[in-house]
Order: structure tokens, then sequence, then C-alpha cells
């Protein structure tokens, strides 16, 4: 789930391509969106009742981090509680010149000293209606003959349309969401928040104890918790629903709620589309995570700038490297896979039995075709539009300017979804970020996604001779970088208010160079919605009505990086035949340094070694449950029944990562930070006791 998880998460959806249904939740499997919470379940096995204002009030006390990864707000005034890696990429980006809040960390003494972040938003979610009927009806009113592609186009069309209407009623941010691709549709409306201040960091050192040897794994001794506050009008926001830390925190055997922003999960896949992340996307990705941690590597080495400018990205590609590999691993695994078909075949047996079942196999058949197809093409799709093209801050804007210039001309709901109205605000906000740009680095991430289409496309391929002009990757991306005006934020905003005319009269050669490319990733990505997409929309609803029909079981869709609420309890496990005990304790933290010598990535922040005769050795540090997890789900509350914070997801361990195919709880474990750790390191270790006063603590 780190390092970091606004990059895993995001990674993770890109690479899914659909997610069905659930039969029966077996254990605590579950990530159930609020309005579909399994109420009597959750009672007949763990004798909980959650009425619907506990829910309500945990619902808005949940955040979610467009940057990747969750949150919740801890007092009435807007204090947010998360990671402090989903929270590195504002750190980062204020951590300049003698500021270095990412090796040094930061702690706010007063509010006049909490530092804005450039370009970071926060949503809270205020409701959810289910708007399904609608979409639907407008893809089925084109009749049985259409072509699924006409009828995807129609239902986004009208996705389109609630948005708007919904964002000019409220004045929220509304997203109509698919659910088990395009099974459901539901109407997300948020609050959006952009003046985001940070509050408190500890040193990355504390927060990523252990390093990348530790990354996934358990025992952990990390304190991997931020505070920040979200300002309304200038003034800290008043937020009535929070949840209150706890007395004690979390002990053994504790029931705990989990509620978060799961990224994706492929837990309902058909097996064909199992066995084309197997066979075609994990192994092209990893090949690219491994290439661009390489360059990465190369870039940090030249000195300390480069190293400050490139750790974070670094530390996510490292990440995401650990975490695709958790899932290939889970996909090669033969008993995994078995387990997969035979859970497919069992159900098709049970729908043939059915009056209706020739019309609900017939969607296995439909998606099964549609995943051969994407295997043909994924690489070319993702060197050209997903995440291995070339890339960069610079060329992100180039994009975003270009695309906007040619999608606003257009009616709202025959846009992109990205540049439909209810997404500008969002969009413009990132557009005009003052987020310090690295040149050097930007000519690593450019060069590096032009090398991916010359091995994908080959260096005779028009685009990508176009693209290069005769020169080599590093060559042309160095004079796009050199000869860009795009880091001057008026320069974007006059691009954008100018539209196409001051676009084309700019000759600036980042909007070139994307204006070359933009041909090919439309053409790729439109192949993708036709015949993949508008498939799925069409025929997932099949396969739910296939499970609902078969096994009459409760469900719930895989993730979307959307409000989810599961529950699990703290519980250690049995590894190898050692008993792995279900917390470590603050002084573990000081016999694993002691045991390295002080040597990196076990050295000790100064703060740390100084105050180690304030600390209590005994205090838990972090600790393991069976809350069913995945990236996007770090910084995630971690609660009891009474909605009290008992912990702070952030982790799982590396036997848990197969869990996004399938759920099990043997030894997979979701890993957290202790509250009674954080309440302890405020005061004894950060001398920041006014913020644990403000958790009541």
């Amino acid at each position: 789930m780190k390092k970091h998880a606004h990059a895993t998460f995001a990674l993770a959806l890109a690479l899914s391509s659909t997610t069905l249904l659930s039969s029966a939740a077996f254990a605590d499997e579950g990530m159930w969106p609020y309005n579909m919470i399994p109420k009597a379940e959750l009672q007949a096995k763990h004798g909980v009742t959650l009425d619907d204002a506990f829910l309500d009030r945990m619902m808005k006390a949940s955040v979610r981090f467009n940057s990747g990864g969750s949150g919740s707000f801890v007092s009435t005034d807007g204090l947010v509680m998360t990671n402090h890696h989903v929270g590195a990429d504002c750190i980062h980006k204020l951590s300049q010149g003698a500021n270095d809040y990412m090796a040094n960390g930061f702690v706010a003494r007063t509010r006049a000293d909490e530092q804005k972040c450039p370009d970071l938003e926060i949503n809270q979610l205020l409701s959810i209606e289910d708007v399904t009927a609608r979409v639907h009806g407008a893809g089925d009113a084109l009749g049985v003959k259409a072509a699924d592609a006409e009828k995807g186009k129609a239902r986004k069309a009208e996705s389109a349309k609630i948005e708007k209407e919904c964002a000019d009623a409220t004045g929220l941010r509304c997203d109509v969401v698919s659910l088990s691709s395009g099974a459901f549709f539901h109407l997300y409306r948020y609050k959006k928040f952009t003046d985001v201040r940070l509050v408190f960091a500890p040193e990355f050192q504390a927060a990523f104890f252990g390093g990348d040897p530790d990354n996934f794994t358990y025992p952990r001794t990390c304190l991997d918790v931020a505070f920040f506050r979200v300002y309304d009008g200038e003034q800290p926001a008043k937020t009535p629903e929070h949840m209150p830390f706890s007395a004690e925190g979390a002990k053994d055997g504790d029931l705990t709620f989990v509620s978060g922003h799961p990224g994706s999960t492929g837990r309902f896949s058909t097996v064909s589309n199992l066995k084309m992340l197997r066979d075609t996307t994990y192994p092209f990705v990893l090949d690219g995570l491994t290439r661009m941690k390489s360059a990465l590597s190369v870039y940090m080495a030249k000195g300390e700038s480069q190293k400050k400018a490139a750790q974070d990205d670094f530390f996510s590609v490292e990440n995401s490297l650990k975490a695709i590999g958790g899932f290939q691993r889970g996909l090669t695994d033969p008993s995994l896979m078995s387990a997969a078909e035979a859970k497919e075949s069992d159900l098709k047996t049970k729908v043939k039995a059915l009056k209706d079942g020739a019309r609900l196999l017939e969607a296995w058949t439909k998606l099964d075709a549609a995943y051969a197809s994407f295997a043909t093409f994924y690489k070319q799709y993702a060197v050209v539009e997903r995440f291995l093209a070339p890339g960069g801050t610079v060329l992100g804007i180039a994009k975003h300017l270009v695309r906007l210039s040619d999608e606003l001309p257009k009616k709202n709901e025959d846009r992109l979804p990205e540049y439909r109205d209810s997404a500008l605000a969002s969009l413009e906000h990132q557009l005009f970020s003052e987020a310090p740009i690295d040149d050097g680095l930007e000519v690593v991430k450019i060069a590096l996604g032009l090398e991916n289409m010359i091995s994908v496309l080959g260096a005779n391929d028009a685009t990508v001779k176009a693209l290069l002009a005769g020169k080599t990757p590093f060559d042309r991306a160095t004079e796009i970088v050199n000869g860009t005006k795009l880091k001057d934020i008026a320069t974007r905003r006059a691009l954008k208010e100018g539209g196409k005319a001051a676009l084309d009269a700019a000759k600036d050669p980042a909007i070139q160079f994307f204006r070359a490319m933009d041909p090919l990733a439309r053409k790729m990505r439109k192949r993708f919605e036709d015949e993949v997409e508008s498939v799925e929309h069409t025929y997932s609803g099949r396969i739910v009505e296939a499970y609902n029909q078969a096994l009459g079981a409760s469900i719930y869709p895989d993730a979307t990086f959307t409000l989810r609420l599961n529950w699990g309890v703290v519980k250690g496990y049995t590894e190898n035949g050692q008993q792995i005990a279900w917390r470590t304790q603050l002084g573990d933290l000081y016999r694993k340094n002691k045991r390295a010598a002080d040597k990196d990535p076990y050295k000790l922040p100064a703060r740390f070694r100084s105050s180690m005769g304030n600390v209590d050795f005994a205090v838990p540090y972090n600790f393991v449950s069976t809350n069913d997890i995945i990236g996007g789900n770090s910084g995630s509350p971690v609660f009891n029944q009474k909605g009290e914070i008992v912990g702070l997801i952030f982790d799982s361990n590396l036997s848990q990562l197969p869990n996004r195919f399938l759920y099990r709880e043997n030894t997979e474990r979701a890993v957290s930070v202790h509250s009674e750790a954080i309440v302890h390191a405020l005061h004894r270790v950060y001398e920041a006791g006014h913020i644990a006063k403000e958790l009541g603590r």
C-alpha cells in the first residue's frame, strides 16, 4: 500500500480493466459502499448494530485525498489525519530551500504557522444516490440492435447530464461512479476543500523507518502519520462530524472498522481478465517500473538537489514494484487461479440451470472476447495514453491545455469525462498550481516515455518519428523542457483562456509535442472504450444478475476509489511456524536501531534519539488486523463501534497483496499505526501537545 499510496492505487486503477461482483462475502471480506452495508450480516456475526445516524457521521468524517489516499476529520476545526506517505506530495512540494520538511519534519506551533499545500484537494462525501436506471435507460433507449459502443456513448452523455444538473443545483462536486464495470451507477456528492494546510509531519525516516527492506512486511515500527487542516474562507472549516481519539486504542481481539477509499480490486473479474493481467499487463508494467526506477536512481545520484527532487517519485516506484509484483505472484500461484476458475465454473453451472441462463451466459462470451482483444493492443495504449507514456508536469500541463481547447467547444455531455463542467474546477486547481518543477526530473520522465514508445511502436512509427524530430529521446526531452514557457503560471492561464488560437500561436515545444502525440493517444483510448469498456458496461450487469439469481447472496462492488466501509479483528498470526504478535511496541523501534548500528534505513531521527528517556517503550506502536484493504486505503481511520479512532491504516503485509483477487485472512493482514503511539509521540517526542489536545488527548 505504500510507498506512496497515490502512485500505487492510481497504477492499479490504470491496470484494471474490469471489476465484477462477489458471491457470498466470506469471513470479514467486503469493501462496502455506505448505501449497501449488510447490517444484518454484521449483527449476526459480531453482534454489532450500526444505525443510520452512526453511518452518516462516519461517512462525513471520512475524506479522500485526490492525490491518492484517505483520511478523516479528527476535530471540530477541520483537522485531518492521514499517512505521511499520503501527504508526502504536499510535504515534498513545501520542502524548498532550507525548509526540508521531508528530512526534518514539521510542526505548526500556531494556526498562523500552518503551511498551504499548492495543489491538494480533499473531498468529503455528503450523499449517494442510485442513478442506475437513468444511465442504463439512455443506452437501452437505442434499442437492442444498437452497437455496444453507441450504448456506451449514450450512457456517458447521460452521466455528464446528471453531474451537471447536480453541480448546478448544489454547488458541490458531483461524480457519477460506475460500479461493477457499469452494472450500477451511483451519484456521489462531495464538498470540496482546496485550501489545505500542513499542520504536522514527522521526519521521513520516522514515517518510513525500515525503508524498502521492511515495506509490505510485519512487524513494523513506523510513525506513518500526518495532520492537515482544511480551511473555508480563510478560516478553519467547521467539521462537527469527526472521529475523536479513543482513550486506549486498539487491543487484541477488538472488532475494528475502516472507512476509506480503496483504489481498485479484481476479486470478481472473469478468469479471462485475470489471465490477461498475468500474461500481458503485469509483466509489461513490471518491466516499465524497473526501467523507471533505474532512471530515477541515476538522476538521484547526480547530487543532493536531484535526490531531493526525485525522492518522492523514487519511493512511489519502489512501492509500485512491490505491490504489482505481489499481485503477479498471486496470479501465478496455482492455488489462487484454481480457486478463481472453480468459482467461475461453479457459477456457470448454476446459471445454465436457470430459465434465463442462455442470456446470462452470453456475458462471459462477450467479455472474454473483449479481453482477448485488449491483450493485443494494451501495450500501445499504455505507452501513449496511460502511465508509461511520456510524462512529467510540463507535458501534463500541455496535455490538458491542448485537450481543453478541443473539448470545451463541445457540448458538456460529448466531452471526455475529465473535461466536463463538473470536473473543471478540480482540473484548474491542478493546472495552475504553484508547485515547483524540476527541469532535470522532467527530462527523465519525457525521455523514458519516448523510449517506451520506441520499444513498443518501433523507431520507424510515424508518430514516434514526429515526436523525436530526428533527435535522441534525451536530447528531444531536453529541448522541450528548456524551450517551454509552461512553467510560468500566467502563461498557462493566458493559453487556457485563449483557446486553440492562442495555443497555435504559442509555438511552445511542449504543446507541439503533445499535439503530435494526441491523435494516436485518442485513437487508442477510443479503441479501449469501444472494444472493452463499452462491452463491460453492457454485459457486466448480466454477471451481477447471474450471482443474484444463482447464489442469492450479499454482494459488493469491487473498489473504485470511492468511500467504503469494512470490518475486521485485531489479530496476530503464525508464519513459518513463528507466532507474530498483534502489535509492536515503541521499544522495538530503538531495539531495531541498535541492532542496525544506527545505519540506514534504520537510522533514528534526532528527535527520537534525544527523547529516548521520555518515551515509554511499552506503548503499542504498529498493529495488525484482518480488515479488508488495498491501495487507496492508506490514511484510512481505524475506529471502534463507538466511532473512536484506535489506529491509522498505512500498509499491509506481503501475503495480503494477492487479496486484490481473492480475500483470505490466514496470514494476510492490514497494518496500522496505533492511536496511542501517535498521541505519545506528539507529547513526548515532538512537544506538540497542542495537537494532542485538539484530538482530546
